[in-house]
């Protein structure tokens, strides 16, 4: 089981992470932060390739995770990175359906896999 759903886009880094934003928003979801990691490394005299995080949240799906166990929200909330390397441009997102790996005394039913297909969604709509 892959941790990661990784695609390429032939869309420009911006583009593709204001598409990603974008699908977050028909998905029902918020995005609650955008994280520039090139810049934030910058100001500490590393130098990146463009890179960005783009974090969110379904209310209702946090909340069911976190009543089956408090420790799920060290995995919340949901995040998408968007970054180049070696000129190309990278959308990739972590599969909820690893999280039953991580809490097996959780209960978590088939909304892991429901989200995994909606994160696989965002990301493809995206690119």
């Amino acid at each position: 089981m892959e941790f990661d759903y990784t695609t390429t886009t032939i869309k420009t880094f911006d583009a593709a992470v204001q598409g990603v934003q974008d699908e977050i928003a028909k998905a029902d979801m918020r995005v609650l932060y955008v994280h520039d990691v090139q810049k934030t490394l910058a100001e500490k005299g590393f130098e990146r390739e463009p890179f960005k995080i783009v974090e969110f949240c379904n209310a209702k799906f946090a909340n069911e995770f976190l009543n089956k166990d408090i420790k799920i929200g060290l995995c919340l909330p949901c995040k998408i990175n968007v970054y180049v390397k070696d000129g190309q441009t990278f959308i990739s997102g972590m599969r909820p359906i690893i999280l039953p790996q991580f809490f097996p005394q959780a209960d978590l039913g088939e909304r892991p896999k429901e989200i995994d297909q909606i994160i696989q969604n965002i990301i493809n709509n995206a690119k």
